[in-house]
């Protein structure tokens, strides 16, 4: 038979890169979400999800030791895309999961927001030991075609 069964559902495209443990990381990391949502036809929406994985990659660089590489793992489902970023730390991001952690961060303050944008605009998130360290990742659903901007 030629082509995809009814029942048949294309595997999801994945991307996979390692990345410098530096501010440098969050560029490169900010662009391959944009290169790989932009092979979706009814891609998540590709602002939101640069700004999340900017905030996980930041967030490895700054509060992880060590200089070896993070990893970042882009995943294009049918629903809509995954986001993880793997980091040597296996300590849990503080207050990701939380729905409501006590105090909210300080909005005269530089730093403290991420996980808060992670956690209300991602549509789940959380973390999860690996062999190395942790994973902490989002999900975005599929925008439809119709609310994307032309």
């Amino acid at each position: 038979m030629n082509g995809l069964a009814l029942h048949d559902t294309p595997a999801p495209a994945s991307w996979r890169i390692a990345l410098p443990h530096t501010v440098a990381a969050v560029p490169v990391a900010r662009a391959l979400v944009r290169t790989a949502l932009a092979e979706l036809e009814h891609a998540a929406d590709s602002d939101t999800a640069e700004l999340l994985t900017a905030e996980l990659v930041a967030n490895a660089v700054e509060h992880t030791a060590g200089t070896g590489p993070i990893e970042l793992v882009v995943e294009l489902l049918p629903t809509g895309c995954r986001v993880e970023v793997h980091d040597p730390d296996p300590s849990p991001p503080g207050h990701l999961t939380v729905p409501h952690p006590v105090g909210e961060p300080d909005p005269w303050q530089e730093h403290g927001r991420g996980l808060l944008l992670i956690r209300t605009l991602s549509s789940s998130c959380g973390h999860r030991p690996t062999g190395t360290g942790k994973a902490v990742w989002f999900r975005l659903p599929v925008v439809p075609r119709q609310r994307r901007p032309a």
